[in-house]
């Protein structure tokens, strides 16, 4: 009762369980958090996938590997003769560039529809969203260890010199799966919105392709006086640095540490966005697909 005779009513703080759904980060970090608690889940889904994938075949999932080896000395091959470069340089570049460039593709152009090809276990499973995610990058990792079997056979034809030093690319490829993940829910959210960034992102990402140094090498073109500095535009590929990061100790070459920090940067940027994006938009997945 005030000294005025009028009564008050007390408004509480709304307790945070209550608030509107998606209105607060912990709901995404909730979904996050849930959807690698039922890992059990999605690695078996991601195992599922590949074996749907090549059901009834003799070979399976050798397939992956026979597929990139073919493309890759085709590739080599073929560039090796328009750069008159030696084979047993540029074959083993474009191997490894094609490898981490086959995660990438697929992390970017899947996950643009990550939850639209999802859409009937998103309407009828009550589970974090985050699930679908977790399955498809788990999926392109199953599909980079198949392929690691040709990078076997590359160094038993063409040695490389690896050092102790080159096991970095262990913890390089756990930064690439980072940023898998915050690109495919990013891109997974926004296209499910809006239905015709899908097939824009493939058409980006087939682009992307030869904007990237898979097939061709950043450094012969550096040592070109005539376009050198063109081709320093490169650095502002972002996947250039994506590549090089893993490229580089399967090599055998020397890490450049501007590329760690480029990727760790990118990585912390793309999970603020994302998680800026789930925080608002979370919720909606299931009535937009």
């Amino acid at each position: 009762m005030s000294t005025s005779g009028t009564t008050t009513t007390p408004t509480p703080d709304i307790p945070p369980h209550v608030r509107p759904p998606g209105r607060d980060f912990r709901s995404a970090f909730r979904d996050l958090s849930r959807g690698w608690g039922q890992r059990e889940l999605w690695l078996q889904l991601g195992w599922q996938d590949i074996r749907q994938r090549y059901r009834r075949s003799v070979l399976g999932p050798m397939w992956i590997t026979i597929s990139m080896a073919v493309t890759a000395i085709a590739l080599g091959i073929l560039y090796s003769a328009l750069f008159g470069l030696e084979l047993a340089v540029l074959l083993p570049h474009v191997l490894v560039g094609m490898i981490v460039w086959t995660f990438i593709s697929g992390c970017i152009s899947e996950g643009s529809e990550v939850f639209v090809a999802n859409s009937g276990l998103i309407t009828h499973l009550p589970a974090p969203i985050s699930i679908h995610v977790y399955r498809l990058v788990w999926r392109q990792t199953l599909f980079f260890a198949h392929n690691l079997i040709v990078y076997a056979v590359m160094l038993v034809f063409f040695p490389q010199p690896l050092r102790w030093t080159d096991l970095s690319a262990f913890p390089a490829f756990g930064l690439l799966v980072v940023n898998g993940m915050w690109v495919a829910l990013l891109i997974g959210i926004i296209s499910t919105r809006f239905r015709d960034l899908p097939p824009v992102t493939q058409s980006v990402v087939q682009l992307l392709f030869f904007l990237t140094p898979i097939v061709w090498m950043y450094d012969v073109l550096l040592d070109n006086p005539a376009v050198a500095e063109r081709a320093r535009l490169v650095e502002l590929n972002p996947l250039f640095h994506f590549v090089e990061l893993i490229r580089r100790p399967m090599l055998g070459q020397d890490q450049e540490w501007r590329t760690w920090f480029i990727v760790i940067g990118i990585a912390v940027v793309g999970w603020a966005m994302t998680l800026l994006v789930m925080r608002r938009y979370r919720s909606r997945v299931a009535y937009w697909v």
